[in-house]
């Protein structure tokens, strides 16, 4: 018995010691103030308080039946262990809860309102005990005994691990297998030391078991070595993605405050010190000083991250605006003054990012359009570039999946107004986002590098309809296709599109390629090259909206090219004002003097089509004979017409 009792001192000196020992190291190290943090202080200062008052019960308990002092201070030391200990398990969960990111949720569940009843009635019953003698008491030989309220105790603690485990396992893949090992190997040490001493009641050997548990959590989760950013100090972007993935998992209500440094890069060299790195660690410095540390994140060159919690929008703009402001005033960097730019993004979590890839797509490349300078992008603006990301995928699954469809809008002759043929227009079907048209996505494929694939689609849609319901029989002079700029600059653009119609077998005249007005002021010289070499093999070529801003009147002069189209908001200023008359007429004369065909789009009316047969226009385009239709849709229009044709 007594080599049980100095086993059991030596125990809990041991436990103390470990846990006093992690104390000071951490308090050496600084580690940043999170409550994870202060819930793991407070862990092992139980446990460190629990192994003093062991040490103490167990150095008197040979003196207490003969020494009413030794008693008393053993009973006092119990009483405190019974205190504190009760609390190591409620303790642990919440320890749990936290690094899993549980706790911040924001509505209490039934398990929360549970959880804080088996805390007050354990805590109530250890604190009682002296009056009540519910948990323990001494009988006439001054022996420790047991009572049912020890049970309870026992119950809770059991419910607060099995808790802090579920809640463990839920969040599973939200957790580094670092972070799961820790708390796992604590939970087992600790019930491995439980049953070591529900089965030898004399060995308290369950206070080491748990100090033990507790130094390899604070080797493998409190350690934050590789979260943080050598450069900065603060959060890196691997910590960042591991703590968003738990919010997101936990539906934690939150806001993110992106700041991006888009000032060019200071490279040169001053003195010895990167200026980069001086920059990013000035701005570092900025932001802990109006955020907390521990919720800032350094996820790439020159971008921070706030995560901002219990915010109203309103009080996070003003956090944004704050720091917007600071870019206004010059940054000291060495002994220089310089001025930086920044671009920031506010963005409610779960309401606007839904998702770890929504955050990573608006922090990483979401940019604003071209049309926004602002400075703060939040609210709808933070919606508009969210669709890009939602609008890139479903250009990636589109073509996967074949969700993309060729609609043709008609074209009819002046004279006689009898079909001339039709605009192909893509369009993309998405499940969620219903029908995209080609302003949106068209854009995005080009940034995306997608826009070839998209091309090569409509051109074959439309090579293959052209033969399969052999329209070079019927009124169909030819179908206009649109050509993106990206296509025509590759080098081997002719003999692809040559390869596409010869692969199919159509008559090369049956295709009028359009382009846009802005690309010949881009590259003159090599895109008339392209065009000749493709007229040359017998294709048709027009110039699509004329009108809207990209005129080179040289390339209009010398290009031979076929048709001008000339945009529908010329034709409807000229029915606003003179001026806009005298500016459609112009143009028509111009263009019948350099002999080429001319096609208005945006017709709408019959008093457009009167005014158009008077300046000698030779094609309409608009929704007075046809909306874009489906390809089937397409071909009744083309059925019909034929008939016509046929009866005149």
């Amino acid at each position: 018995m007594e080599d049980l009792y100095n086993l059991s001192f030596a125990f809990a000196l041991a436990a103390a010691f470990i846990c006093l020992s992690n104390l000071f190291f951490i308090r050496v190290q600084d580690r940043m103030g999170k409550t994870q943090n202060t819930l793991f202080v407070l862990l092992l200062f139980v446990v460190a308080i629990n192994g003093v008052c062991n040490t103490i019960s167990a150095f008197l308990v040979p003196y207490k039946d003969t020494s009413d002092t030794a008693l008393f201070v053993t009973e006092v030391t119990r009483y405190l262990y019974f205190i504190f200990h009760t609390a190591l398990a409620p303790l642990f969960f919440y320890y749990v809860s936290h690094v899993c990111g549980v706790l911040f949720r924001s509505k209490a569940s039934f398990k929360t309102y549970l959880s804080y009843i088996f805390l007050v009635v354990s805590e109530l019953l250890a604190l009682t005990n002296p009056l009540t003698g519910f948990v323990y008491y001494l009988d006439d030989n001054r022996e420790f005994t047991r009572n049912w309220g020890e049970a309870v105790i026992y119950i809770a603690s059991a419910y607060f691990l099995i808790m802090g485990l579920y809640y463990l396992t839920s969040t599973w893949r939200a957790l580094t297998v670092k972070r799961r090992t820790g708390i796992l190997m604590f939970a087992a040490i600790t019930i491995a030391g439980v049953i070591l001493q529900l089965i030898f009641s004399k060995l308290k050997i369950e206070l080491f078991a748990e100090a033990i548990g507790l130094t390899g959590v604070m080797m493998i989760v409190e350690n934050e070595d590789d979260r943080l950013d050598n450069e900065t100090g603060l959060y890196n972007r691997q910590a960042f993605l591991m703590d968003l993935e738990s919010y997101f998992l936990n539906k934690v209500a939150l806001h993110a405050v992106c700041i991006r440094i888009i000032t060019p890069d200071i490279i040169s060299r001053k003195r010895g010190a990167d200026n980069r790195e001086l920059v990013e660690k000035k701005v570092a410095e900025f932001l802990e000083s109006v955020h907390e540390k521990y919720n800032i994140y350094r996820i790439g060159r020159r971008t921070f991250v706030l995560l901002v919690f219990r915010k109203t929008d309103d009080e996070v703009y003003e956090l944004a605006k704050s720091i917007s402001d600071r870019f206004d005033r010059p940054w000291k960097l060495v002994d220089a003054l310089v001025m930086l730019q920044s671009s920031i993004i506010v963005a409610d979590i779960p309401k606007q990012l839904t998702t770890l890839s929504d955050a990573i797509y608006m922090f990483d490349t979401a940019k604003p359009s071209h049309e926004e300078e602002k400075t703060i992008i939040a609210g709808d603006d933070v919606n508009k570039i969210l669709r890009g990301s939602a609008i890139e995928k479903s250009i990636s699954n589109g073509l996967a999946e074949g969700k993309f469809e060729v609609y043709y809008q008609p074209t009819f002759t002046t004279d006689g107004r009898r079909l001339h043929g039709a605009e192909a227009l893509v369009r993309l079907h998405d499940d969620e986002l219903g029908m995209i048209y080609p302003d949106e996505f068209i854009p995005v494929a080009e940034n995306m590098g997608l826009i070839d694939a998209i091309d090569d689609f409509v051109l074959l849609d439309v090579c293959n309809m052209i033969k399969e319901e052999k329209l070079y029989e019927g009124p169909v002079d030819c179908i206009n296709v649109n050509l993106s700029v990206v296509q025509f600059m590759k080098p081997d653009f002719v003999e692809h599109i040559n390869g596409i119609v010869e692969q199919i077998g159509v008559d090369k005249k049956l295709i009028n390629f359009e382009v846009t007005e802005s690309i010949y002021a881009s590259s003159y010289e090599i895109l008339s090259r392209k065009i000749e070499k493709l007229q040359v093999d017998g294709f048709l070529f027009s110039m699509d909206d004329y009108g809207t801003g990209y005129s080179n009147m040289r390339a209009l002069a010398s290009m031979d090219l076929d048709c001008i189209k000339i945009d529908k908001s010329i034709l409807w200023e000229a029915e606003k004002n003179e001026l806009g008359m005298i500016i459609l007429e112009s143009s028509v004369r111009m263009i019948r003097q350099m002999n080429k065909a001319i096609l208005v789009e945006g017709v709408e009316t019959e008093e457009q089509i009167k005014l158009l047969e008077k300046l000698g226009v030779d094609y309409l385009q608009g929704f007075y004979f046809s909306k874009p239709v489906p390809k089937d849709k397409f071909l009744e229009i083309v059925k019909k017409n034929s008939a016509q044709s046929s009866s005149d």
